[in-house]
């Protein structure tokens, strides 16, 4: 009987309205397809429109932006950044496309870039943190830095398609971290930036080349199975690559699924017996992500981020700040300047966390994760800087009688966590006085922010190191419009 009646269709209609016909059928008998988690993030990352950005959340966004390339344009001064540019260079075909943190006429194509601009976020632990632990930023920028520069001229994206994917990406990150009681504390296996960062990379760069919903979970699906790296590498020259391949590696998979390639619809979602984006987490809990248009409220609107004012591991911030207190009292005891042989005993009270408790760190790396190492150099010092880690100091002979007379104590009331730590720092002296200084909350962390003043220093400070004093204030005068520009032309010149 239906055949019948299609046949007497087609004779009184044209094929056009036969194959609509058919189509309308297909939809009455075919349910629609369930809502996954999956599903849910991929609508979510090809919805998000530049006015679901609160002014909070812009503001806070371009901090992040300023911040991270201010921190890229010194990494490219270490040694590590050479080691990667250098094997980039050595290893692949030359490919003239996307510009290169601090090397005027160097290029390369969009991933490779986007991998040596990472490793240079990253070179000297100096990128920002967010809480449950990860470097949001780093993984993101140099990714779609590196896709603005590949569109043609007449084809980049305005400033607020940047800022919007840029969002995206942090938002991915900060939603599959809270899936996870265990990516509370500070981690013991994996290094967070590998695993969500990437998939926020692959998000942010699905979000800034237009793909559709279907190809954003693709993107994140293929990215899930290029993330990862264990915590063994902190504290080494390693540790870098693990931001540069997130950033890489993201911006790679969303190029993947813009060409069509397919990957698991259920990566994000658990699967009786399967293991998806899970099997980095072993309490993973995932739930649907709205939609922006249903009062979503980003992440970054309820949390800032942490920036730091010294390159190093952000719990040093807290040892480095109470150590600082008590200089100040040693200073007005003796007069002037510190002399290691009045101190007796160093007891510092910090947080177990194995890999940044280093009581003789040998490397600027191992320095940067060492409890030790920033908490002795702020009670000669005052305060740590860029230069703390440079060899010269590094080696000091003074520094080393005040590590050699460090304790630490890991109290039960000091979580592992970067929300509720507490770092103390209490000096003994040969005369029996006793100096003690805390920090519950260091001046950078999410709830005692950066002014913009400071953050702009400290920018200013980083990206003199690279260029010239006038790209300077062109990109710091980019990024401070960047909602503004009608295309990232003027973010992309002076990093050239």
């Amino acid at each position: 009987m239906l055949y019948k009646l299609q046949r007497s269709i087609c004779q009184i209609t044209t094929p056009s309205v036969v194959r609509a016909l058919h189509k309308s059928a297909l939809v009455v008998e075919r349910p629609a397809p369930e809502e996954t988690v999956t599903s849910s993030f991929g609508r979510f990352i090809q919805s998000v429109q530049p006015r679901h950005l609160s002014p909070t959340v812009l503001e806070r966004s371009k901090r992040m932006v300023l911040d991270s390339i201010g921190v890229g344009l010194l990494g490219s001064s270490t040694e590590v950044f050479e080691l990667a540019l250098q094997h980039c260079q050595h290893m692949y075909a030359p490919d003239d496309i996307s510009f290169v943190y601090g090397r005027s006429g160097t290029r390369f194509s969009p991933t490779l870039a986007a991998f040596v601009n990472g490793v240079a976020a990253h070179s000297m632990d100096f990128d920002d943190t967010w809480h449950p632990a990860t470097h949001p930023s780093g993984a993101v920028i140099p990714a779609l830095l590196a896709i603005s520069d590949m569109l043609p001229s007449n084809s980049k994206p305005s400033g607020l398609d940047f800022l919007v994917a840029f969002n995206v990406g942090i938002e991915i990150q900060g939603r599959l971290l809270r899936f996870s009681n265990e990516a509370l504390n500070i981690p013991k296996r994996f290094h967070p930036p590998t695993v969500v960062g990437t998939m926020g990379s692959a998000a942010a760069c699905a979000s800034l080349l237009s793909l559709d919903h279907s190809q954003c979970s693709n993107a994140l699906a293929i990215a899930a199975s290029l993330a990862g790296a264990p915590m063994a590498n902190a504290a080494t020259q390693s540790k870098p690559l693990h931001i540069g391949n997130a950033s890489r590696l993201g911006l790679e998979a969303a190029l993947l699924a813009s060409r069509g390639l397919e990957a698991s619809p259920l990566i994000l979602d658990t699967v009786p017996g399967v293991a998806g984006f899970g099997a980095f987490f072993e309490d993973y809990m995932p739930h649907p992500l709205g939609s922006p248009e249903d009062e979503h409220r980003f992440l970054l609107e309820e949390q800032d981020v942490a920036f730091k004012r010294f390159p190093a591991h952000l719990g040093m911030h807290w040892v480095a700040d109470a150590a600082g207190t008590v200089h100040k009292a040693l200073t007005g005891l003796s007069g002037g300047n510190i002399n290691p042989s009045s101190v007796r005993d160093i007891l510092l009270s910090v947080p177990h966390s194995k890999y940044i408790n280093r009581p003789f760190p040998e490397s600027e790396h191992q320095a940067r994760h060492s409890f030790q190492f920033n908490a002795c150099t702020a009670l000669l010092d005052g305060e740590v800087t860029v230069s703390s880690f440079q060899p010269k100091a590094l080696m000091r002979p003074e520094l080393h009688v005040l590590l050699s007379r460090v304790r630490v104590e890991h109290p039960h009331d000091n979580p592992a966590s970067f929300d509720r730590m507490y770092g103390e720092v209490q000096v003994t002296l040969a005369t029996g006085d006793v100096l003690w200084g805390r920090c519950d909350t260091f001046y950078g962390h999410w709830r005692n922010p950066l002014s913009n003043e400071s953050l702009h220093k400290k920018f200013r400070n980083n990206a003199s190191t690279v260029l010239a004093p006038e790209k300077v204030d062109r990109l710091l005068e980019a990024v401070e419009g960047l909602e503004y520009l009608a295309n990232c032309k003027p973010l992309l010149v002076p990093l050239q």
